[in-house]
C-alpha cells in the first residue's frame, strides 16, 4: 500500500492484481430478485441520473454521471431499497414462503401474522427511516435507535416514516448497533442492520443486494444517456455495505474492462481505510473516533460480508475532511449553468467534492494522472442522499454561499 496527503485529504492506492472471480452474491442473476420484487412496489420508480455535461467540460472530463436518490420512495435516500427487500425475505424466510409480491404480502391473507412481528435496528438516519417505512408498509412494528449527537430531526423523519419508537441514545454508532441486536435477543424481534458479524449475514446479504438495484438503474440510464461503461466510480462508505454492494455488482456487469472504483469516508472514522492500511487483509474497526457532518459515514466497524468486495475490488481508498463534503454539496446544489440542480446531503456530497478537489488543484496533479482521469474520462457518482438535515443543508448551500471553484 502506498499512503499519501495531498489536496487536504489522505490515501491509498491498492497495489497487485485483483482476484479473478468477483463475489457470488452479487452477480446479476443472485441480485435479480431483488430487482423484481422492486418493480412490484406501487412507490417504485426509478430516479434520476443527472449528467453534469458543462462541470465535466469545466473539469477535463469526458462524462459526470449524478445518480440522484433524494426522491427514493418519499424516503431523500436510497436506503429504503435494502431495507424493505430484506424486511420481506425476513418475512418470508419465517412464513415459509417463496419468492412473493409486495401485493401479495399485503392481502389479508397475511396480514394478521404481520402484525405481530417486530423490527429492530440502530441507524444513522437514512437506514432506521427506510426501515421504518418498510415495516409500515407491511403493517409491522419498527424500533429504530439512533447514536449519540443525532439531531432531532432524524429521529422525528423515523418517527413519520412508521417507527413506533425512534429513540437517540448515549451511545456511539457501534454500541448502538450492539444495543438494537440486544434488544432482538431479548424480546425475541427480528434485527435488520446493514453490517454483518460471523453469524448475522443473511439480513445484511439482503440489504446489500436490495442497494444493487440503484446500481443497475444507473449503469442502464448511463447507457442510454451514451455511454458505454464508467471508467470511474467513486462511492462513500460508512460500514461499506452499499459501497461494496454497487462496487460488486458493477464489477460482474463490466467485468471484461471494469471501472476505477474509489471509496471515499470522514478522516475522523475511516473503517474501511483504516483495514487497507494495515495490510493483512483483516477489516479493522477505528478505535479513536471524532465527530463529523456525514452521519451516515459515521461508522467505526466494517461490514463483514462487503469488506472482502472492498478490500479485493477497490482501486484507491480515501479519508477527508467534513469540508469536501460541504465542497460537493454546493458543487450540486450550486451547479454551473445549463446544469441540473442535485440536492445533496452531507454524506451524498463527499464525492463530488473529493472529485472537484482532484480536478482543480495544483497539488493533485499527480494524483490525477496516477488515477487516469483525463479527457476520456467518465465518472460516476451516487448522491445518497437528499437535504435530510434541511437546517445543515440550508447553511451549507444557502443562495449567499458562493461556490468553492468559480
Amino acid at each position: 500500500m502506498k499512503e499519501w496527503k495531498v489536496g487536504g485529504f489522505r490515501g491509498i492506492e491498492r497495489e497487485g492484481p485483483q482476484p479473478e472471480q468477483g463475489p457470488d452474491f452479487l452477480t446479476r442473476e443472485a441480485t435479480e430478485p431483488a430487482w423484481r420484487f422492486h418493480h412490484t412496489l406501487d412507490a417504485y420508480q426509478e430516479t434520476p441520473l443527472a449528467s453534469l455535461r458543462h462541470r465535466a467540460e469545466a473539469w477535463g472530463l469526458r462524462g459526470l454521471l449524478v445518480k440522484d436518490e433524494s426522491p427514493r420512495f418519499g424516503l431523500n435516500a436510497f436506503k429504503g431499497l435494502g431495507g424493505i427487500y430484506a424486511l420481506t425475505r425476513a418475512i418470508c424466510q419465517e412464513l415459509g414462503l417463496e419468492e412473493v409480491s409486495f401485493s401479495a404480502l399485503c392481502s389479508d391473507l397475511y396480514r394478521e401474522k404481520l402484525s405481530h412481528m417486530v423490527f429492530v435496528t440502530a441507524t444513522d438516519g437514512n437506514h432506521g427511516k427506510g426501515v421504518a417505512w418498510a415495516a409500515a408498509q407491511l403493517g409491522c412494528e419498527a424500533h429504530v435507535y439512533l447514536p449519540v449527537g443525532s439531531v432531532p430531526a432524524r429521529a422525528k423523519a423515523i418517527a413519520d416514516a412508521g417507527a413506533v419508537e425512534a429513540k437517540i441514545l448515549e451511545l456511539s454508532y457501534d454500541d448502538t448497533v450492539r444495543y438494537a441486536a440486544q434488544m432482538a435477543e431479548e424480546k425475541g424481534w427480528t434485527l435488520v442492520q446493514d453490517t454483518s458479524w460471523p453469524g448475522y449475514e443473511d439480513i445484511p446479504r439482503w440489504i446489500v443486494q436490495g442497494y444493487t438495484t440503484m446500481a443497475r438503474e444507473a449503469a442502464e440510464q448511463l447507457e442510454a444517456q451514451g455511454y458505454q461503461r464508467p471508467t470511474h466510480v467513486f462511492l462513500q462508505a460508512g460500514v461499506g455495505a452499499m459501497a461494496g454492494g454497487v462496487l460488486g455488482y458493477l464489477l460482474h456487469r463490466y467485468r471484461e474492462d471494469p471501472p476505477v472504483f474509489v471509496v471515499v469516508e470522514p478522516e475522523v472514522i475511516p473503517c474501511i481505510y483504516q483495514s487497507a492500511r494495515m495490510g493483512d487483509g483483516q477489516p479493522h474497526p477505528v478505535e479513536e473516533t471524532g465527530s463529523t457532518i456525514m452521519a451516515g459515514l459515521n461508522c467505526g466497524e466494517p461490514c463483514g460480508i462487503t469488506w472482502p468486495v472492498l478490500r479485493d475490488f477497490a482501486r484507491w481508498y480515501t479519508a477527508c475532511p467534513d469540508d469536501v463534503s460541504r465542497e460537493g454539496m454546493r458543487l450540486l446544489g450550486l451547479p454551473l449553468e445549463g446544469d441540473p440542480v442535485v440536492v445533496s446531503g452531507e454524506s451524498g456530497g463527499v464525492t463530488a467534492g473529493l472529485l472537484g478537489r482532484i480536478m482543480t488543484r495544483e497539488d493533485c496533479r499527480d494524483l490525477r494522472t496516477a488515477m487516469g482521469l483525463d479527457r476520456q474520462s467518465v465518472v460516476l457518482l451516487f448522491s445518497t442522499e437528499g437535504d435530510t438535515d434541511p437546517a445543515s443543508y440550508q447553511e451549507i448551500v444557502g443562495k449567499d454561499k458562493p461556490l468553492v471553484d468559480k
